[in-house]
């Protein structure tokens, strides 16, 4: 599993961090955050299959049509490097994977740190608003499926917000771009297609709910109903703006984790 997975194992504690990246993404987007923590713990830091340095061959098109795919192998993963009673960090998508590995292994973490979650991207008429109309989530699977780079190019600066900054908007289309279409098409109807607002009950341990002022991909409601959804969580609604603080807030991010872990 570590060697699949591109597996980096650092720091020096006893207890260890997980920390997992969203789509699109690999590891690498915790380079400025998990070096924070390693005085402190055990770090590990991996590629979901498909993303990264992972192994391709490894990739089952069956498996990873859902999320639990990504759980399992979380899980898995875990169980190898003997993690018990850890933490786990997941950033966007990896926040409800890390919730799905939890719920089957509940030895695994003892806390949970979500940063951009969303249980649903899809509005629906009982009143839950998740950011986007099915029409619209249709569409962007469409554009991605015809045109892999375009949507990259197009999605990246919209999801990395801080347009300002567009060097990290670049970063975020480099990444989209690093990995493979057909995988990308995959993972991106397991994550936008998902449902997992079910799954937010009876959610183990204890759990941080890190929300971004403005977020175009997982708004601020939706980072609120997470909240509601698990009893007990904290919320702490960070003034950076986007989707991914992990790179455009990096110390606003670890100041929240560490008050919390």
């Amino acid at each position: 599993m570590a060697t699949k997975h591109n597996v980096q194992v650092r720091g020096a504690g006893e207890q260890t961090m997980v920390f997992a990246h969203g789509f699109g993404c690999d590891q690498n987007m915790w380079r400025y955050v998990e070096p924070a923590f390693e005085g402190d713990f055990r770090t590990v830091l991996f590629d979901h299959i498909g993303a990264g340095g992972s192994d391709l061959g490894a990739y089952d098109r069956a498996k990873y049509a859902s999320l639990e795919g990504y759980a399992d192998d979380v899980i898995d993963l875990c169980r190898e490097l003997g993690v018990r009673r850890g933490i786990y960090v997941g950033h966007s998508v990896s926040a409800m994977i890390g919730i799905l590995a939890a719920k089957k292994a509940p030895e695994l973490f003892e806390k949970l740190v979500l940063v951009g979650p969303s249980p649903r991207y899809i509005d629906d008429t009982e009143g839950y608003v998740g950011g986007f109309s099915e029409a619209q989530i249709h569409e962007l699977l469409e554009f991605l499926d015809s045109n892999h780079m375009g949507w990259s190019q197009a999605m990246a600066p919209v999801i990395m917000g801080n347009a300002e900054r567009p060097e990290l908007g670049e970063e975020l289309t480099n990444s989209f771009c690093r990995t493979d279409p057909e995988i990308a098409k995959a993972f991106a109807r397991a994550t936008f297609l998902s449902d997992n607002r079910a799954d937010l009950v009876d959610v183990p341990g204890q759990v941080l709910v890190l929300q971004c002022s403005e977020d175009v991909i997982a708004p601020q409601c939706v980072g609120e109903f997470v909240h509601r959804s698990i009893p007990g969580s904290q919320l702490v609604i960070l003034e950076a703006t986007g989707h991914c603080p992990n790179l455009s807030a990096p110390e606003e991010t670890i100041a929240a984790i560490r008050a919390f872990v």
